[in-house]
């Protein structure tokens, strides 16, 4: 049956007729991607795209034995232990949630340094930054779902962050929390939060940021744009560049399956909110450099000073660095396009610097 869809045949026709193949086989064949030096940046969001993917798919099956509220560690501790294969899917979607935010990270940085974000790709950037926000609470509301001590005193540092926000700052994280203290009421809202609402939120934003990767192309890096257009290289999107980026798919899916198996993820005993702190808690990677920063500007300044201080510095970083398209405007090289490469490189030192520091401090 697959071989009678071809052009010209009465399958095709009548799929034709009420999908439009048409166009969809012209845009296929007509679209290409740039080639050079740099290419190898491009499938970063492919990447993330396939470990989202994995989260969607093993996170349907944990939702069948996961009990939010009281027996939230029990049921991860049934998923882990006692449900065949439970610990094989559990660690499939830890591992793929990091590979997830390591993929969007490298793929941010990768679209900030070739200057994708540059007319017309200003709202590819913009939706690609507020996807970014949305995985971060994806992996902050998914952390304290095992409901163990890890996850319970790490979710309390790290709420510890919006709550350094001057005025607005202690609503956000009593909202989080459902009252003064982290407990089942927090891990229900954490739950609705992550299976529910930034599902709904994510999936949207995700298909506009790709219709507009898909109308406005990849871009070229500023080295590339400087050279004639006899001499830029292309290849077909389909089937060339999609064979290679499924092919990066398959790699992204061993490297998950083989840290799934050789490093399976681990959880601790049930949280007790009344035991001290274990030593050496902190927030997971990806918030460790914000965490970072409020310790060093709170050993600069008395309390809650200095958090407010090092988390208004993070907020106006953060803030410049989503407006770049309107600061960085031209394609072709100048003063502010130099500027923008040195805030990139000061972003991308600070923040792999500060989260060493977090780490080597602990």
């Amino acid at each position: 049956m697959v071989g009678n869809l071809k052009p010209g045949s009465k399958l095709y026709e009548w799929f034709n007729d009420r999908l439009g193949l048409d166009e969809l086989v012209a845009f296929a064949q007509h679209k290409t991607v740039p080639v050079h030096k740099h290419s190898a940046w491009y499938y970063w969001g492919g990447i993330s795209l396939f470990c989202f993917l994995v989260q969607l798919f093993t996170g349907v099956l944990l939702l069948i034995y996961y009990r939010p509220g009281p027996d939230a560690h029990e049921s991860v501790r049934q998923i882990t232990y006692d449900i065949h294969f439970g610990w094989l899917i559990r660690s499939v979607h830890n591992w793929s949630a990091n590979g997830f935010l390591l993929s969007v990270f490298v793929h941010m940085f990768s679209v900030y340094f070739m200057k994708s974000y540059q007319k017309p790709r200003e709202f590819g950037w913009w939706s690609g930054m507020a996807l970014l926000m949305l995985g971060l609470l994806f992996g902050f509301s998914g952390y304290l779902l095992p409901m163990d001590d890890l996850a319970f005193f790490a979710t309390k540092v790290g709420l510890e962050i919006p709550n350094s926000v001057p005025v607005v700052g202690p609503t956000i994280a009593s909202l989080f929390r459902g009252g003064s203290e982290v407990g089942e009421q927090t891990v229900q809202r954490f739950f609705a939060l992550h299976a529910v609402v930034l599902p709904l939120l994510y999936l949207p934003l995700l298909f506009v940021h790709l219709w507009l990767v898909q109308k406005h192309g990849m871009s070229l890096p500023p080295s590339e744009q400087e050279k004639p257009v006899a001499k830029l290289k292309t290849i077909p999107f389909f089937p060339n560049f999609l064979l290679k980026d499924l092919a990066m798919w398959l790699i992204a899916m061993n490297v998950i399956a083989l840290m799934a198996s050789l490093f399976p993820w681990q959880m601790g005993k049930a949280a007790d909110p009344l035991a001290p702190a274990p030593p050496g808690i902190h927030p997971e990677w990806y918030f460790m450099s914000p965490f970072q920063l409020l310790k060093i500007m709170g050993n600069l300044m008395p309390g809650a000073l200095g958090e407010g201080v090092g988390m208004g510095v993070f907020t106006l970083g953060l803030a410049l660095w989503c407006l770049i398209p309107l600061y960085d405007t031209k394609s072709a090289g100048g003063k502010r396009a130099r500027n923008a490469t040195y805030f990139g490189l000061l972003a991308l030192g600070l923040y792999i610097g500060t989260t060493i520091w977090g780490y080597v401090g602990l």
